[in-house]
């Protein structure tokens, strides 16, 4: 596992750094939340790895929060259980100890991601649910012709769905997560109708993967959607987008089963 980093975060991402504000930019979804519930099935316990700020933790279930870093758990709302400072490789439960286990928008941070599901699998005796993105549909998405450089970065990092589901064994359901055209929960697809939110530089701040992208990367991206905006060739593209309710995009829920 690599080194921690000032605040705690472990894995490739400074959270210390760049994590000021996450919890303002990425707000649970509530139809997302279902498909999440519903792939929880009837646990009462729940670890939930990689917790961050407490998207998508259920309040009617017990929930336990994984999180190494110090600026994403300060991030957490007063309802939430404070999360446990610890990593997904190394979990501190003995094996079993929850009816399943959760980790959401978080797999492609670890250092070791087999280990982390390994671990997620050793201490759940039911479901494990991961929601995370699809590495070959990445790309596929108009950001990639302003900034290709954060979505081969996204498409690096996010481990493939054969290998998520070799580690975490058993029997494993892949099921595609449409993304609402309002979606709260700001990700980079998120805003696939609404290009004008990510010249927010506080919402790219909240897609780790803008952090691996340079400043003068980041400054062609802004000038050419604001021009493309400006002159209508943005929506002369795309336009169709801005009324399409749902789109079919890299974002996908795995469903794990111990056989």
């Amino acid at each position: 596992m690599d080194e921690r980093a000032c605040d705690g975060s472990a894995g490739d991402v400074d959270y210390g750094a760049v994590g000021g504000g996450y919890a303002e930019h990425r707000r649970p979804d509530p139809r997302i939340a279902a498909r999440i519930d519903r792939a929880l099935g009837t646990a009462r316990t729940v670890v939930n790895v990689g917790a961050g700020a407490g998207s998508y933790e259920a309040t009617s279930r017990e929930v336990t929060a994984v999180e190494p870093s110090a600026a994403m758990r300060a991030q957490r709302p007063p309802h939430l259980a404070p999360a446990v400072d610890a990593v997904a490789e190394q979990l501190p439960f003995a094996d079993d100890s929850f009816d399943a286990a959760m980790t959401t928008f978080s797999v492609h941070q670890w250092s070791d991601p087999a280990a982390g599901l390994r671990e997620l699998r050793r201490v759940a005796c039911g479901p494990v649910v991961v929601l995370t993105c699809d590495p070959r549909r990445v790309r596929d998405f108009w950001l990639y012709a302003y900034c290709p450089e954060v979505l081969d970065t996204e498409a690096r990092r996010c481990p493939g769905i054969d290998a998520l589901a070799s580690a975490l064994g058993g029997t494993v359901a892949v099921e595609p997560v449409p993304i609402p055209l309002d979606c709260s929960d700001g990700f980079n697809e998120a805003y696939y109708g609404r290009p004008e939110r990510l010249l927010d530089p506080g919402a790219r701040r909240a897609c780790s993967a803008w952090s691996f992208v340079d400043e003068p990367a980041r400054t062609r991206f802004a000038d050419a959607l604001r021009r493309d905006l400006a002159d209508g060739t943005w929506d002369a593209r795309h336009g169709a987008l801005r009324e399409q309710r749902f789109l079919e995009g890299s974002l996908v829920l795995l469903r794990a089963l111990p056989d």
